[in-house]
């Protein structure tokens, strides 16, 4: 299974970053390879979720996770997140604040992927 994949949903295409039980190399491994599947859409056209569910991050791999967030941004229409209760909470506000985005944080997949859809 590849941890980065576009799946449909309602018609459109959601780049999933499965980040699920990862350990912190795994994520930061993972995170690194993001820009590739993003760079490759339009400019603003990316709809992006991230499970983070049982999920370890060091500082190297929120170092990554602050970078991939960055330089994702103009690529990124909207991004949501799964699965945050392993991701301390600062963590998520330093990303937001590194990147200046704000990452609503769902507490199902259905519930993101319903929110990411809507226009």
């Amino acid at each position: 299974m590849e941890r980065i994949r576009f799946i449909p949903y309602r018609g459109k295409q959601i780049l999933l970053v499965d980040l699920v039980h990862c350990s912190a190399a795994e994520c930061e491994d993972t995170l690194r390879t993001t820009p590739d599947y993003v760079t490759g859409q339009s400019r603003g056209s990316v709809l992006l979720l991230a499970d983070f569910t049982g999920a370890l991050f060091d500082a190297d791999a929120m170092r990554t996770l602050q970078q991939t967030t960055v330089f994702n941004k103009p690529y990124v229409k909207k991004a949501a997140w799964i699965g945050t209760e392993s991701l301390p909470v600062l963590v998520r506000e330093t990303v937001s604040k590194f990147s200046r985005r704000e990452f609503p944080v769902f507490k199902s997949k259905t519930e993101a992927l319903k929110w990411l859809t809507e226009d």
